[in-house]
């Protein structure tokens, strides 16, 4: 009789933890349900609208609490996508001539993830990438044989060595155009190399109203800037500023 009763005492006791186990973990699965919501991280949402220009996409992302605005390189992306920037600080009445429009605030991403910030970056629709995220493409091999130093110029290399003492100076100097991005922040702006320097000193910022084409050799007169933070992601540790460009 008494084993009876400590078997009926037992198998309650196991009834009662089996219940409370299951409803805290009732409890844990309905508390961890994600929302898409904007953290340090980045910002996450669906597209509201989205538009094209000048080797960019502008996406303004619908977060469920608020909508943001966001830029990033070119990316296939439509109405309705999740899609995920990395946050940046907004830039406050920025006006496209582009587009003709003025943002009250905008961000300018070094990407825009369609799918959300699971997926992977996806170089195939994207014409930009994260600094520090290495595609898949081949390296470009630039000539830089027929590049010559300018007369009293500097060359990439010595722009970087000598950025504190060149801030604020102008300078003039010549090399290839290995990149070109127009239409951001009212400027275009030009990655020139000379073929000196290292990796991390061999690419220099120049920022212009001249329009030039990638391989172009130009020569570029404008003033150094060092340790120069745009906000938003954009800081140099030297960038040369509002040059005037000469294609030669």
């Amino acid at each position: 009789m008494k084993n009876s009763i400590l078997i009926l005492i037992l198998s309650l006791l196991l009834m009662v933890a089996a219940g409370c186990k299951n409803n805290v973990e009732k409890s844990a699965t309905e508390g961890a349900k994600p929302q898409v919501v904007k953290s340090e991280a980045g910002i996450s949402g669906k597209v509201t609208e989205t538009m094209d220009a000048s080797g960019y996409t502008y996406v303004e992302i619908d977060t469920g609490t608020e909508k943001i605005w966001a830029a990033g390189p070119k990316t296939v992306v439509k109405v309705g996508d999740e899609v995920f920037v990395p946050e940046g600080s907004p830039i406050n009445g920025f006006e496209s001539k582009t587009l003709n429009r003025t943002f009250d605030s905008i961000i300018f991403a070094t990407s825009i993830m369609v799918g959300g910030a699971d997926q992977p970056f996806d170089s195939a629709n994207q014409q930009g990438a994260p600094a520090n995220k290495p595609t898949a493409a081949a390296a470009v091999v630039t000539d830089f044989s027929d590049v010559t130093r300018a007369e009293g110029g500097k060359t990439v290399e010595e722009v970087f060595a000598g950025r504190v003492d060149l801030n604020g100076k102008e300078i003039v100097l010549r090399g290839k155009v290995v990149k070109f991005m127009s239409g951001i922040m009212g400027k275009n702006w030009l990655h020139v190399k000379d073929g000196t320097g290292a990796q991390g000193t061999d690419d220099l910022v120049v920022t212009t109203m001249a329009t030039v084409s990638v391989g172009d050799k130009v020569l570029a007169k404008g003033v150094v800037a060092a340790d120069k933070d745009f906000g938003s992601g954009y800081r140099y540790d030297v960038i040369v500023e509002d040059a005037e460009v000469t294609v030669e």
